[in-house]
């Protein structure tokens, strides 16, 4: 039940909710990477919040220790979080990966109109953890999706025979989510293993 294997093929089988979480990814890193005025000042908002918070932990008596914690406590609590508020017809797990799409593609973008090297910026510091901790993200989203659509499904949307099936979903799906649950949380420290430590020394 717990087996790395079995997870596989839980993702395998909502490879369309997972085909929709990266598109939506991935607009959301166009969206940001082009940019308006607006969307510039919302995503700087953000990017102003994450860095209050990385200067103090960089003013920590172990920085490296601070931003593992900090990074692993933030993505595993929204990770698993973000599964689950799929409940409410499955907006937020949107929302979510839009604007994480968005942060992302106005960063890199911005890096790269300041100068910045693009294989500094991508391959020292995203790709290490970047790898693993953006499809953790997408599967956690897209289990989230999952869940909003069989709140669709019970509403009466959809096929007589998904609506025939819905219970069976339904308890497929609670049996299923502690074991998908673990598995995002480990995905998730393992990034941010990587992040606190080999992108943390590659970009120093």
């Amino acid at each position: 039940m717990f087996k790395f294997s079995t997870f596989i093929k839980d993702i395998a089988s909502i490879k369309r909710t997972m085909m929709l979480s990266t598109l939506l990814f991935v607009i959301g890193i166009l969206i940001g990477w082009v940019g308006t005025d607006s969307i510039a000042q919302f995503i700087n908002q953000q990017i102003d919040g994450i860095r209050v918070i990385s200067q103090g932990l960089s003013e920590s008596d172990n920085p490296q220790w601070s931003f593992f914690v900090f990074i692993f406590l933030n993505n595993s609590i929204k990770g698993v979080m973000i599964i689950f508020l799929g409940i409410f017809l499955g907006i937020l797990p949107i929302i979510f990966l839009m604007v994480n799409g968005m942060v992302l593609g106005y960063l890199v973008h911005h890096l790269s109109l300041q100068g910045e090297s693009m294989f500094e910026v991508i391959v020292k510091g995203l790709l290490p953890h970047g790898i693993i901790e953006i499809p953790a993200i997408i599967i956690a989203c897209a289990f989230g999706l999952r869940l909003g659509t069989m709140v669709w499904i019970s509403m009466g949307v959809g096929s007589k025979e998904k609506r025939a099936n819905v219970g069976q979903q339904w308890r497929s799906f609670f049996k299923r989510v502690g074991p998908i649950s673990m598995w995002i949380v480990i995905l998730l420290l393992v990034a941010a293993i990587i992040e606190s430590t080999l992108t943390f020394w590659l970009m120093q």
